[in-house]
């Protein structure tokens, strides 16, 4: 609904920001709620510009499939996969929902933005391998996990990874485990997939238009205030909801709404590079996402990477990340962002920090001082065939990493994501990384549940719909995760292109354990566990 007066309107959602978190929630909302009018507002003139462009992110799609930091070794020896069955329970909601929405028509073109790419985590030397061996030991109990191998031969390396092996001496061992479920995702046109969606059904999205402030009026309502970029015009949008998806963005705007549960947070911006290459030379050699260990001393979020990606329809090699820097909050923000974020609150968080994370300091330094000549060596340490020629840099986008209060000690560096929502459920934002776009979908539902109290119980049952394991946990239902992945691998379209693979498919479950009986009579190469 809205007041006559078009510098003056009302609505019953506002989202801030045209990234994947308020795409997804507007889709969500949207679909539980037909009837509510949904304002999107954006500072820059087209969707996913920011962190969800693909260029801007790793396209991961993060499912703990492949990534190290997810699986720490205890000082017993054990490994701990407690995180990594976290995000992949989280990852299998957002599968869910993809699903759904494809079989609904809000997706229509599903190999824009989601493509089939193994997963692989990668080591070298004796003491990493073990790890490596005990790490899928750890992992095939689970059942979001048990298609995971384990991979120490030389020559099966080379068969599934020409361009790492290309060169390489293997004069230290090597080992790989390796998962063929995994997946590369173009956040950019899911989240532009989802707004699309949004706007045939009734959402009006403001481009080129920048929220100024924020304030909470005495019926709990709120009133955003926006300015149009490029003709200056400003207007106000009254809301009983409000949702900050603005990426680095969201802080300041959190501290300009003036909620208490904001207080004491602060923000660390930190830029990202990788180098890339669309040679098919190349990629025609490397076709998988392979996660090795971060260096000693380095953050989480340092871990090199070398990436199969899928944009517009082309593939591409990025290898990174390498660290950049910048007092910008998004790659196209403001230099003021970080000085402006310190506030009275926020100080004690902030110093804190400063203080205890002397090593990132360290790290982001060195990175600095990197040239190009010194990226392409770094990616030789996974390939050593690489030639310099055949890559150039890209920058990529700014993450703001959360800091949050700690008693005691000021404030605690988080490389995660958090929500941040008012007690009374009016005002809600999210902060942080990764594992951030990959778990779009629990995160927003978590906005729900928390500021649609009265609401959630009443859109259980279209949710359900939406999301058949909602509520459940799928590492102890075993049964119940085969049904929604074969339903969501037949749905997306990321069947195994192996022909007994596809028979099975088309020959229904007793074909497929056909398919795998066969499959137990030619057995795996030495090495392959």
């Amino acid at each position: 609904m809205s007041d006559s007066n078009p510098r003056n309107t009302k609505t019953d959602v506002v989202l801030i920001g045209a990234g994947i978190m308020s795409a997804t929630l507007g889709a969500l909302l949207r679909l539980v709620e037909p009837n509510w009018s949904i304002t999107l507002i954006e500072r820059l003139d087209g969707a996913a510009a920011e962190s969800s462009d693909p260029w801007n992110n790793a396209g991961t799609g993060h499912s703990a499939l492949c990534e190290l930091n997810y699986t720490p070794e205890k000082s017993d020896g054990t490994i701990d996969i407690t995180k990594a069955v976290h995000v992949n329970e989280q990852f299998q909601v957002s599968r869910q929902f993809w699903a759904h929405a494809v079989e609904r028509g809000v997706l229509t073109d599903v190999r824009s933005f989601l493509n089939p790419v193994p997963h692989v985590s990668y080591v070298e030397g004796a003491d990493r391998v073990e790890y490596l061996r005990k790490r899928r030991d750890a992992l095939a109990s689970n059942p979001l996990f048990a298609t995971t191998e384990f991979i120490d031969d030389d020559t099966e390396f080379a068969k599934r990874l020409p361009f790492m092996a290309a060169k390489r001496t293997f004069a230290k061992p090597v080992a790989l485990n390796w998962t063929q479920d995994g997946t590369d995702i173009d956040f950019g046109s899911l989240s532009k997939q989802l707004i699309g969606f949004g706007v045939r059904t009734g959402t009006t999205a403001l481009f080129g238009h920048e929220v100024q402030n924020l304030s909470r009026q005495s019926d709990g309502t709120w009133t955003v205030k926006v300015r149009n970029r490029r003709t200056g015009d400003t207007r106000t949008i009254t809301s009983r909801f409000v949702f900050v998806g603005a990426g680095g963005d969201a802080l300041p705007l959190l501290q300009k709404a003036g909620i208490a549960e904001a207080k004491g947070f602060g923000g660390f911006p930190v830029g990202g590079q990788f180098l890339r290459t669309s040679n098919p030379l190349v990629t025609a050699g490397h076709k998988a996402k392979v996660y090795g260990f971060p260096p000693l001393g380095a953050p989480p979020m340092s871990a090199p990477h070398l990436d199969t990606r899928i944009i517009n329809g082309k593939e591409w090699l990025l290898f990174g990340p390498f660290a950049g820097w910048s007092p910008k909050f998004l790659k196209q923000g403001h230099v003021t962002d970080l000085p402006l974020s310190v506030k009275p609150n926020n100080l004690a968080s902030m110093l804190g920090v400063g203080l205890t994370q002397l090593s990132l300091v360290k790290y982001l330094l060195g990175q600095l001082r990197l040239s190009e000549a010194d990226r392409v060596d770094a990616l030789r340490d996974f390939a050593p065939s690489a030639i310099d020629s055949d890559w150039s840099l890209s920058v990529a986008g700014q993450r703001v990493q959360v800091i949050k209060p700690a008693k005691g000690k000021g404030g605690t560096l988080e490389f995660g994501t958090t929500v941040i929502a008012a007690a009374d459920g009016s005002i809600a934002g999210l902060l942080g990384a990764s594992p951030g776009a990959s778990t779009a979908v629990p995160a927003m539902l978590d906005v729900m549940q928390r500021c649609f109290g009265d609401k959630f119980e009443g859109w259980q049952t279209s949710l359900k719909e939406m999301i058949p394991s909602l509520g459940t946990e799928l590492s102890n239902e075993p049964k119940l995760f085969d049904e929604v992945w074969s339903w969501g691998t037949k749905v997306l379209g990321l069947q195994s292109s192996t022909d007994a693979g596809a028979a099975a498919l088309e020959a229904g479950p007793d074909g497929a354990a056909a398919a795998a009986a066969a499959e137990t009579d030619d057995p795996e190469p030495a090495g392959v566990v």
